[in-house]
């Protein structure tokens, strides 16, 4: 079928929810039980809208960033999708094979489109400038008709190789919602399914040549067929075990890449109670047993099912044996669990003393100027010798662990299976067999002991981090479907608080009550009070970081649940207290245009400039060696506190919100330059809100 327009295969852009929520269902991402997404208005902005939808029926939609020399090799692994061709036409992309895209047409059939094609009808109208200036050149230089097109094109491809298209987007399941289509889509349920079966396979070969050359043994002849069928099975070992490798790899990244997706979105969901309580030494330890969860659980945890599936399979051939394997398995279940609670004991003293030690590091010139010299090692030594009689604990559980399992089960089972040796009851083959049987379990046990102390590492660990596991399962209010951002006039209510009341636990008392306040555009408001007064936890109510236990908060008329979270911080925007901000280990630019989006465009880099010159900071500037791609790292490179404060007062303005609330962010400033920033400040912010102190 020759294909020669893009209209009939894709969907217009009154129709693009239809086309969202079919690709849903077609490729089984999200939750298709939701009702369907209210279709697209022209005048709002589309990735909001397209970041909305997906939301809405349970799956994320990531932008596609790429340039026109790279389009056919990102396109290619970029599905399900949808890509924009003109400002009216959508292609809804199902999957990509052998360099053709499998497209959902409106009519709901699938057409195979070369990506050749989809690649012009995107490039074409963007080089339509270009070709203008072309077409003169080439008819004066002489090319022959026949080569003008072929010329054309390549010189057209050389002049928008490095334009950028931003136009796509990638459907993926949502990191807190859909458990099963993560692990889909992370390939970890198909490739667990060909470990299991492959390496179930192995052992099955693996008695079957133990019987063939235990009758052979027991009978005590050397049949030439039986040994090229025993010299076949072990062969054929070999790449049933390959199988196996390559499959617990595949399963080992695919799993760890999830988890680490999950855990970076459940912090991210944390709200500000669950922070302010644990210090730095407290997030370094569930960062170290995140990284626990996904090496030892990966690996350990594999080993572990492994050795469960070979002692199933032993179980099988045993025979009358098999309930003396059960009998034993009930044991070392138990062994296990005393490992297993010493374990979590040493660990929680462990991660104790990570927490302990950070803080101190954090904290050590405090102490050196206001601790006793004598009383300095003095907690740490106590809990040093807690900590040796609990390893002491752990090690004894540990090595009679691994010494009495696996030895223990093969001297039980080789005097349960001596008298069937001694009398000759059963037939060679079968004695052969359920010795393979006692050998393999025997192995099993070796694999699962050596295992455990991983697998009990993950479990604690998993423990520690599950806060942050559930927290990634939070719903987000989406509100109603993005509209048109309209400008405020001066004098209109950006913001709302009517008798709004908050207390940070539930029987505690009110840090606020009644707290009633309307700021409209152009307004510029000023905060003032004593400290602890609640400035601060008012301007969190304001920008959304935390929700009043009652009263109303509206922004340009709307509550929360209405216009959404995504929405709120894009019109409200706050820079907080210094010691709640942070730079980050990343370049200035990062830095100043982290609320921006991502990565972003030459207009940003020129914007973020002005903004930081006129801020104050061009001599910092002019310093760095890199400008603005300069890395600054965590603590921030040779940034004085005052530079730091303004780079969070910049990173806030780059927003372009409708309101920007400052909480003390002048207040580490020196006379002139607080003039200079302030005077930014009232230029750049539509609407303004400053607490500070009298």
């Amino acid at each position: 079928m020759g294909i020669h327009t893009p209209e009939a295969f894709a969907w217009p852009v009154a129709r693009l929810g239809d086309a969202v929520r079919e690709l849903v269902v077609r490729t089984g991402i999200g939750n298709v039980s939701m009702e369907p997404v209210q279709n697209f208005a022209v005048a709002a902005d589309l990735g909001d809208w397209l970041d909305w939808a997906a939301k809405h029926l349970g799956c994320e939609a990531e932008p596609i960033e790429s340039t026109l020399r790279d389009l056919e090799h990102d396109l290619a692994c970029a599905f399900p999708s949808l890509i924009r061709i003109s400002d009216e036409l959508f292609l809804a992309v199902l999957e990509a094979r052998k360099r053709r895209l499998c497209v959902l047409m409106p009519d709901l059939k699938v057409q195979r489109i070369p990506l050749a094609d989809v690649c012009n009808w995107i490039r074409q109208p963007l080089g339509e400038p270009q070709r203008l200036e072309l077409t003169p050149l080439l008819e004066s230089a002489g090319i022959p008709p026949v080569l003008r097109a072929r010329t054309m094109r390549f010189l057209l491809n050389d002049q928008l190789a490095n334009k950028r298209f931003d136009q796509g987007w990638v459907l993926r399941p949502h990191v807190g919602a859909n458990t099963l289509g993560l692990l889909r889509e992370a390939g970890a349920i198909q490739n667990a399914g060909a470990l299991v079966g492959s390496h179930t396979l192995q052992y099955l070969l693996w008695l079957a040549s133990w019987a063939i050359l235990g009758r052979l043994s027991f009978e005590g002849r050397m049949d030439r067929g039986w040994l090229i069928a025993w010299a076949l099975l072990l062969f054929t070992l070999v790449p049933c075990q390959s199988l196996t490798t390559w499959c617990q790899g595949l399963f080992a990244i695919g799993l760890g890449s999830l988890l680490r997706r999950r855990l970076l979105y459940g912090a991210m969901r944390l709200k500000p109670e669950e922070l302010h309580h644990q210090g730095i030494g407290s997030f370094l330890g569930q960062a170290l047993e995140a990284e626990a969860v996904e090496t030892l659980a990966v690996s350990g945890g594999i080993i572990g099912l492994l050795a469960a599936i070979e002692i199933i399979v032993a179980g099988f051939v045993l025979g009358p044996l098999g309930l003396a394997l059960a009998a034993w398995c009930v044991f070392v279940a138990a062994v296990v669990y005393r490992f297993l609670r010493h374990y979590h004991r040493w660990t929680d003293m462990r991660m104790a003393l990570t927490q302990d030690l950070v803080e101190s590091m954090v904290g050590h010139r405090t102490r050196l100027a206001q601790q006793k010299r004598e009383e300095w090692h003095e907690t740490e030594d106590q809990a040093l010798y807690g900590y040796m009689g609990v390893s002491g604990q752990v090690d004894r559980a540990g090595a009679w662990l691994i010494a009495a399992v696996a030895r223990g089960w093969l001297v039980t089972a080789l005097a349960c299976l001596g008298p069937s040796l001694i009398t000759r009851h059963d037939p060679p083959a079968v004695t052969a067999l359920r010795l393979g049987g006692i050998l393999l379990a025997y192995n099993a046990f070796k694999k699962l002991t050596w295992s455990c102390a991983d697998v009990a590492a993950a479990y604690v660990a998993c423990k520690r981090i599950a806060p942050l596991f559930r927290a990634a399962g939070r719903p987000e209010v989406l509100g109603d479907a993005p509209v048109a951002r309209s400008e405020l006039e001066i004098g209109q209510n950006v913001i709302e608080a009517d008798r709004i009341t908050f207390r940070y636990r539930q029987q505690g008392s009110f840090s606020l009550q009644a707290c009633s306040l309307a700021i409209r555009s152009g307004d510029r408001v000023l905060l003032e009070g004593p400290s602890g007064g609640g400035k601060t936890t008012f301007a969190s109510l304001l920008s959304g970081t935390r929700q009043p236990g009652s009263g109303l908060v509206l922004v340009h008329g709307f509550d929360r649940h209405t216009l959404g979270d995504r929405k709120w911080k894009q019109v409200v925007t706050a820079a907080p207290q210094f010691h709640e901000n942070h730079i980050f280990t990343e370049t200035f630019a990062f830095n100043v245009l982290m609320g921006r989006g991502w990565p972003p465009h030459a207009s940003d880099f020129e914007e973020a400039e002005t903004v930081c010159r006129e801020l104050g900071l061009g001599d910092l500037l002019d310093t760095m060696p890199s400008g603005l791609l300069q890395m600054v790292g965590e603590g921030g490179w040779q940034l004085s506190h005052g530079e730091r404060s303004r780079v969070f007062m910049a990173r806030a303005l780059l927003q372009r919100a409708d309101l920007v609330i400052l909480d003390e962010s002048f207040a580490a400033l020196d006379p002139e330059n607080l003039q200079i920033a302030l005077e930014c400040t009232l230029r750049h912010a539509k609407s303004l809100m400053v607490i500070a102190h009298p």
